[in-house]
């Protein structure tokens, strides 16, 4: 779409949106009230600025249906996040979002090149969990033979993998990394046994590296996917097969990056928070929504030939950074340097603590290849030598590297845990 005609169009719903909220939802006429906004004051696009943020609390402060523009008999699903940090994150779904949710995921899909003739492995946690039914409907509207697996059961997946004939896959990186483990484990070799081509994944930041850990492990093309359980789920951007930055469905989803100290938007190209704007949510109406979400923006055209502008990789959550002596630590920054080094698996924790009036304390555990792991001795302590030096490089200060032998640490069927803060359980 042009991008004159799909900007008047984002006008247009967004005037609808904030009308929608504002006559709907308690806490956004109060809100914009508040910052001396009426409905009215919306005439272009740029008029988003004068909105106030939404953010992650409002959710837990009208819980659980306070944000709903919708009464309960027109909503046909609820999603929720896990609620680890508090109560959980509850949105609805109208037949109308129901039918966008598949649009914006079909198109996900469809980037990839996903057509009625595949058969689609969906590895993704069903339930509450939005990533199992948003890539679910998705593929289904292709019209692509779904099989819904879910996490776990990996010996299975591996079977079914190979005896249904899947072409597609999708689900969390960490996790489809469990299921190459567990092939080779079996003496299974994904890349000459199976028929996959191509894989989408998301729900957590993952990195170049493990990207191309993927593609080697299977053979495929792999596919960076983005959403998030209060904007709608999977579905909000996605990569296309120039792996140049993700399309946003911005018809659907405005977006801005702002500087999270201060609220100024910025540029395209600088890194910051991304803030969506939901243009056509029935029954959540979300306006301005912080995700604390590290990207960029990019309007520069594509040579897919979309219009659409893309978001570049997520780099990591302001949330999930780590402050070690003062220096900002984020687990993608480590996990760039570790997949940098031949023989380091994808495998690996980080763990913070704070001894009774000592500094922080920075380990980074990480499995090696079984190979190398036999070599031990020289072999072992050169590349450690060469991965503390590596993370000083990176970080600005020293880590405690361990590199532990294959299968030592965790796996996850789901979203994977890096970073254990013992700092928060000693106080």
């Amino acid at each position: 779409m042009p991008r004159a005609e799909l900007t008047a169009l984002q006008t247009q719903r967004l005037q609808q949106q904030v009308t929608r909220a504002y006559e709907r939802v308690p806490f956004y006429r109060h809100a914009l009230e508040g910052h001396g906004i009426h409905p009215q004051d919306i005439q272009t696009i740029n008029d988003i600025e004068l909105l106030p943020f939404t953010v992650k609390d409002d959710f837990r402060t009208t819980y659980p249906y306070g944000l709903f523009a919708a009464p309960l008999k027109d909503v046909v699903r609820v999603h929720a996040s896990s609620g680890t940090t508090g109560k959980p994150v509850v949105g609805g779904y109208t037949r109308a979002d129901m039918a966008m949710w598949g649009e914006v995921m079909a198109r996900t899909f469809a980037a990839g090149g996903v057509t009625n003739e595949d058969i689609f492995q969906n590895f993704y946690g069903y339930g509450l969990f939005t990533g199992g039914l948003g890539a679910h409907i998705g593929a289904e509207l292709i019209g692509a033979t779904v099989l819904p697996i879910s996490g776990g059961l990996t010996r299975r997946q591996v079977q079914l993998m190979e005896d249904l004939g899947v072409t597609v896959i999708a689900g969390t990186p960490s996790y489809t990394l469990v299921v190459a483990e567990t092939a080779a484990g079996e003496g299974i070799d994904l890349r000459s046994r199976m028929k996959v081509r191509v894989g989408f994944f998301g729900a957590e930041p993952w990195t170049e590296g493990m990207r191309r850990e993927i593609e080697e492990r299977f053979g495929l093309e792999a596919f960076d996917i983005y959403g998030l359980t209060e904007v709608i789920g999977p579905g909000v951007a996605a990569e296309c097969s120039q792996h140049q930055g993700l399309h946003i469905s911005e018809d659907h989803f405005y977006p801005e990056v702002i500087e999270p100290e201060n609220g100024r938007l910025l540029p395209d190209g600088e890194v910051g928070e991304l803030i969506i704007t939901c243009l056509t949510r029935e029954a959540l109406p979300l306006l301005r929504y912080r995700t604390r979400d590290r990207v960029a923006l990019l309007h520069d055209a594509c040579p897919c030939g979309r219009t659409s502008v893309r978001m570049q990789r997520v780099e990591g959550r302001t949330d999930d950074m780590l402050i070690v002596r003062g220096v900002n630590v984020f687990p993608t920054q480590i996990e760039q340097v570790l997949l940098s080094h031949p023989g380091l698996t994808s495998n690996y924790q980080i763990i913070v603590e704070r001894q009774h009036d000592q500094l922080d304390e920075l380990e980074v555990r990480v499995e090696v290849e079984e190979v190398l792991y036999r070599e031990g001795g020289e072999t072992v302590g050169l590349l450690q030598a060469n991965v503390i030096e590596d993370l000083r490089q990176t970080l600005g200060l020293h880590a405690h590297v361990l590199i532990v032998e294959p299968f030592h640490l965790p796996r996850s069927e789901g979203k994977v845990k890096r970073v254990v803060d013992r700092r928060q359980l000693s106080g």
